[in-house]
């Protein structure tokens, strides 16, 4: 027993990652509903231990990381960023109308008129915006509720530093800030030892999962999931030759970047996916004052992988009706869409929230939704994966154009991850 603990803690972390997944997949589809069940609570054990440092982790990090970093830096690069995610996001959804339109998923299905589907009511970006500021801090800390602990931790960040500066309150400052800096390497060290359990509740979620799914979902509606995944390997390609175009090595970059991607792709979860996101933004040497709010914020309204499924479900919802999209109809799914997925931030059951809405907006029958409800799982993991990709890449990318500009101090980029021994 000890010498197998000693080769699982002595493996990479990437490396138990993917043989979870592989294991995860071949269990699930030998044991079906029965794995899936016995194996479901070590999954959520995961779920529910990555979501226990959110909150210290995105307040800690934001806080540490505007008192490294010049407000004027900031503004800068909060506008490269909300540019970025706009771009990409509409870029998402016509990558996903051109790759639907050449493949035709959808194609030979017919609509069951019967089905049911309850669509949470999107709350639209004005109130979203709203909820950016928190009526009760605590409430915005119970409710891990991203946006309102950005704007909390980024109001008393800023304080601080004001603080700092300041000839009669300097010291109290220091202190203050000396304090929040070790809270976060507390937190780090506790995520050092999160991360040890990762590949065990990958392998879980995946397990339940393929066991849940079961081939036969996954043959009847084959189509529409290899359509999205080859839309979503076009959108990597995108990826990639921005970063090359940047300057960014794309060697270095999935080297730190493929653990949360692999375990964005098995939760299903880009805020549960945060703290190990996070930590491969700090081994990537992007400095704190950006993925402090870039990360955090990303996985509220970066959503390119969701953009991608909202063009390919349009599509697919078309062809099983029989009424091919319009080019008008297609402008708007991309002005649409591109809105729907910064206004639906946050709320329980965002994929089906901007599908229909979409979907209403267009002329298309929410009932096709329920067609789509029975991959959910299958296509919520290429998306999710994909968008946490897309955090990484754009903090990547304008982290590029900083250090050009000179904007980065050589003290900040060569900042050592603690957890890079657990990796």
């Amino acid at each position: 027993m000890k010498k197998l603990l000693r080769i699982y803690f002595d493996a990479s972390l990437i490396l138990r990652v993917t043989i979870a997944l592989v294991l995860g997949v071949i269990v699930g589809l030998l044991g079906g509903q029965a794995a899936a069940d016995w194996l479901a609570p070590f999954g959520d054990l995961l779920l529910r231990l990555l979501k226990f440092l959110i909150v210290p982790i995105v307040l800690f990090t934001l806080m540490v990381g505007i008192n490294q970093a010049k407000l004027g830096s900031m503004g800068r690069m909060g506008r490269k960023l909300f540019g970025y995610y706009v771009a990409t996001s509409a870029l998402a959804i016509i990558v996903g109308l051109s790759v639907a339109t050449l493949f035709e998923p959808g194609s030979g299905l017919t609509l069951d008129e019967s089905a049911q589907i309850d669509v949470p009511d999107n709350p639209g970006v004005a109130q979203v915006l709203l909820g950016i500021v928190p009526d009760n801090i605590f409430s915005a800390f119970t409710e891990v509720n991203l946006l309102g602990i950005i704007f909390t931790a980024f109001v008393f960040g800023i304080a601080l530093l004001k603080l700092r500066a300041s000839k009669s309150h300097g010291e109290l400052g220091e202190h203050l800030y000396r304090t929040i800096e070790g809270l976060n390497e507390i937190t780090l060290k506790v995520m050092a030892g999160v991360l040890q359990y990762v590949p065990i509740g990958v392998f879980a979620i995946v397990a339940e999962t393929v066991g849940k799914q079961g081939m036969d979902t996954i043959l009847s509606l084959g189509n529409m999931v290899l359509v999205l995944y080859i839309a979503l390997a076009v959108q990597f390609v995108i990826y990639c030759l921005l970063m090359r175009g940047f300057g960014v090595r794309l060697r270095g970059f999935f080297r730190e970047a493929r653990t949360p991607m692999a375990t964005a792709f098995a939760t299903q979860s880009s805020t549960g996916t945060l703290p190990l996101t996070l930590n491969a933004a700090q081994r990537l040497n992007i400095p704190r004052s950006l993925y402090g709010f870039s990360l955090p914020l990303g996985a509220t309204i970066n959503m390119d992988g969701a953009a991608i499924r909202i063009a390919i479900s349009a599509v697919f919802a078309a062809n099983v009706v029989g009424v091919p999209l319009s080019l008008m109809n297609m402008i708007e799914i991309v002005l649409i869409g591109t809105l729907t997925s910064i206004g639906t931030a946050g709320v329980p059951g965002a994929g089906i929230v901007m599908i229909a809405t979409v979907f209403a907006q267009v002329g298309l029958p929410i009932e096709t939704v329920a067609l789509l409800t029975s991959i959910d799982a299958l296509v919520g993991m290429g998306a999710t994966g994909l968008n946490v990709t897309g955090d990484l890449v754009g903090s990547s990318i304008i982290a590029r154009t900083e250090r050009k500009r000179g904007a980065i101090a050589d003290a900040e980029e060569g900042e050592k991850a603690e957890v890079e021994s657990s990796v």
